[in-house]
């Protein structure tokens, strides 16, 4: 059956895919498939997704049923979901699981754990139905999937407008002291290494703020060691394994951005989504937390007591 959106352009000047996404809950990539397809019609002719509208011309598209790509199986693969409801599914991803399918990882990954339960069409075809924003690998924490389209549309503009309250926290080399710090500094991919992302003129915009919330003393070999609460303002690509890095305190365990000689024995960084503030479509502002992980909670216990703290360690537990 599908749907059938008709549109009256009342303000020309601005590209067909700009126009939809700001007059109806499709998103750019979906209508950027809509059109590759030929169903981006206006005026009766199909239509590229740059195309220039005018004032007064009529907008069609045809958006068929959701399909779910047979390349993407639902698998039985445990996952701890804090929230669930018609729009959204919150979970606690742990470190090791992929989030989508790619290069390496076709099967195995958080979406394919959820893949059923989601109606998605937005990113299906590049088998990431229903993903707003996304956890490194060895990350783990906090993660809202949207089941629908619509949920998707008002996540995605949440984070375009810096509204997602994205919380970390993150073990480091060395300590920073008890002034608040801020690294704002331009993001891009290595030419060098495809695995990194470098501090370099010409990159993304990106913004981290954090401060610190303990520090243990030097141990032999080790240099100190200190906690720190950290809150992305942008989400680039590793941006804080990144940032910290450049600041001088790399994450305790990172092997592509940590120190070298590495002496923690951690098998994984130690950086992990805490919680997650968002405006659910139907559900209003929630905050949603992810107890620290196993190993990385029985990592500070072995560390012993702190001789620095905030009130901040005591809420972990």
């Amino acid at each position: 059956m599908g749907e059938r959106i008709a549109l009256r352009v009342d303000e020309g000047g601005q590209r067909v895919d700009r126009f939809l996404a700001a007059h109806s809950q499709l998103s750019r990539s979906a209508i950027s498939r809509l059109a590759k397809d030929g169903r981006v019609l206006v005026d009766g002719t199909a239509v590229e997704p740059a195309y220039k509208v005018r004032v007064g011309q009529e907008v069609v598209v045809d958006v068929p049923d959701a399909e779910p790509a047979l390349s993407l199986a639902a698998e039985n693969i445990p996952i701890d979901v804090l929230y669930e409801d018609e729009d959204v599914i919150v979970v606690n991803k742990p470190a090791g699981l992929v989030v989508h399918p790619a290069y390496g990882h076709a099967t195995g990954t958080l979406v394919n754990a959820v893949v059923g339960r989601i109606t998605a069409d937005t990113g299906r075809a590049a088998s990431r139905p229903g993903i707003v924003h996304r956890l490194d690998k060895d990350t783990s924490g906090v993660l809202v999937v949207a089941k629908n389209d619509t949920a998707h549309l008002a996540l995605a503009r949440q984070i375009q407008a810096q509204k997602f309250g994205k919380e970390y926290l993150a073990l480091v080399w060395g300590d920073p002291g008890t002034t608040p710090a801020i690294v704002e500094a331009p993001l891009l991919r290595d030419p060098d290494d495809r695995r990194r992302m470098v501090v370099r003129a010409g990159g993304r915009e990106a913004t981290t703020r954090f401060e610190r919330i303990a520090a243990w003393p030097s141990r032999s070999g080790t240099e100190r060691q200190a906690l720190l609460h950290v809150r992305p303002v942008t989400g680039r690509t590793h941006q804080i394994r990144a940032h910290l890095a450049y600041a001088r305190l790399p994450i305790v365990g990172d092997p592509v951005y940590g120190k070298r000689g590495d002496q923690s024995g951690l098998e994984r960084q130690f950086l992990h989504a805490w919680r997650l503030t968002v405006r659910l479509p139907r559900g209003g502002e929630r905050t949603f937390t992810a107890p620290l992980a196993p190993e990385l909670a029985a990592y500070l216990r072995a560390l012993g007591t702190p001789v620095a703290s905030t009130p901040l360690l005591e809420e972990l537990g």
